[in-house]
């Protein structure tokens, strides 16, 4: 693959179609529509997936998720094939996986997404109503680091779609709004040294963001942070959103262990989906949280996200309205499992410039990945004590291997004081966080 950085950022006819040296790629989905007939609102994810392993071991799948959410129901479904790679047409840019399919280039698209256990199928067309966008567009021309390996992560946040959707043998005309994505790259969720070949141009990715981060970010110390084992640096917060307004975001944090606290990430909005602005300066905060008792994490089903832009400013929360699910990615990793946690919901704020204060209300779907550890979940949070409340540390230290919960207060003004005490864990406490 070429990582070189391209001078001028536009999504041509090669970006569309298949990479065949890149060890993964893939190619997604994911929607808000009505059926026209009865007005239920529904969400809808599906992508397909190819890989290219170590001595030519290939691979593909197909996964979707249809959520009906007037009734708070879902319809998830994952085939993989362990010998093949997906079926692509390169003139027509056709990708195919059984009878489903995902074809065409910018800005018109069709796919079509057959679900058997369910006996679901969608037929969409896409239009575009933004332009392409990379991630880190403006900072790295779009490459991102995973581990030692690297990739590109194009997407365009703002489709209007039409089409039609069966189900229980019943057929309905559909319309709503849509989100593409296309990413391919060298890199391994499961091994840091598989793509060490990469390295070079690897460091210098990780330095341009590096630099970018701090250009926008002045050290200072928070109220609070909190760190846990699950939002280690190989798991995120993924956000997709579309406003009333016709605004359109995509966020991507890092988490770097980081479960309340500054962003690592980025925060990319299209007011008229021709011009993008990137954020990179703000923090996050977990308004509310699932514990996941099987393989015992949390993640976030309701985040609270700030950021800024010189007078810009938006403020917004973004929450998740039905039963989330969890879908657990089928990779070879004895000592670790990696889920997708899938929820839409909705997204309330504002955006302010300095002159003007605009109220913002639309769509989301959330979707945090989590590379669960076999010791479970621990915690570490720090509240900063400043003044005029006074001057100290309290520390809560939380480990459900231990079954142990651990507090510790040393505060120096506005007198001295200090407190420790340790808390011994029941399974039933494991569920109940103080995040």
């Amino acid at each position: 693959m070429n990582y070189q950085k391209i001078k001028e950022n536009h999504w041509t006819c090669e970006d569309e179609k298949e990479h065949p040296g890149a060890s993964i790629e893939w190619w997604g989905v994911e929607a808000f529509f009505k059926t026209v007939e009865n007005n239920k609102r529904w969400s809808f994810k599906g992508s397909m997936t190819e890989w290219l392993k170590i001595n030519n071991n290939v691979g593909s799948n197909l996964i979707t998720t249809l959520f009906d959410l007037d009734k708070n129901k879902h319809y998830n479904y994952y085939s993989s094939n362990e010998r093949e790679k997906l079926h692509i047409n390169k003139d027509k840019n056709n990708i195919c996986y059984n009878h489903s399919f995902i074809r065409g280039f910018y800005p018109n698209y069709e796919v079509r997404f057959k679900e058997p256990k369910n006996k679901i199928e969608l037929n969409i067309k896409y239009q575009a109503k933004a332009l392409p966008h990379w991630v880190a567009q403006n900072v790295t021309n779009g490459c991102l680091p995973m581990r030692l390996g690297i990739f590109k992560y194009g997407f365009i946040p703002k489709n209007e779609l039409s089409g039609k959707l069966k189900i229980f043998n019943k057929q309905f005309n559909i319309k709503g709004d849509g989100y593409f994505e296309h990413v391919w790259g060298d890199f391994s969720y499961t091994n840091t040294f598989t793509y060490a070949k990469n390295l070079k141009k690897t460091t210098m990715t990780y330095i341009d963001l590096i630099k970018w981060w701090i250009g926008n970010n002045k050290p200072k110390i928070p109220k609070s942070i909190m760190f846990s084992r699950e939002n280690n640096p190989q798991g995120y917060d993924w956000i997709w959103a579309v406003f009333d307004n016709g605004w359109s975001l995509f966020f991507g944090n890092s988490l770097f262990w980081i479960m309340k606290g500054p962003l690592f990430g980025i925060f990319i909005v299209t007011k008229d989906g021709k011009n993008y602005s990137e954020f990179g300066k703000g923090s996050f905060e977990y308004k509310k949280i699932k514990y996941v008792d099987k393989h015992d994490f949390f993640y976030p089903t309701e985040i609270l996200v700030k950021t800024k832009k010189g007078n810009e400013k938006f403020h917004l929360n973004f929450k998740s309205t039905v039963e989330n699910i969890e879908f657990q990615m089928n990779l070879s990793d004895k000592k670790n499992k990696f889920y997708i946690c899938e929820g839409p919901g909705t997204v309330e704020g504002f955006f302010t410039n300095g002159k003007q204060k605009i109220p913002l209300k639309g769509v989301c779907k959330i979707e945090p990945q989590r590379q669960i550890k076999k010791q479970g979940h621990n915690s570490l949070k720090i509240d900063f004590i400043k003044p005029p409340k006074g001057i100290g540390i309290d520390v809560s230290y939380r480990s459900h291997e231990l079954k142990k919960q651990i507090n510790t207060k040393i505060q120096f003004r506005p007198k001295p004081d200090f407190n420790f005490r340790i808390k011994k864990l029941k399974k039933n406490d494991f569920k109940y966080l103080d995040y």
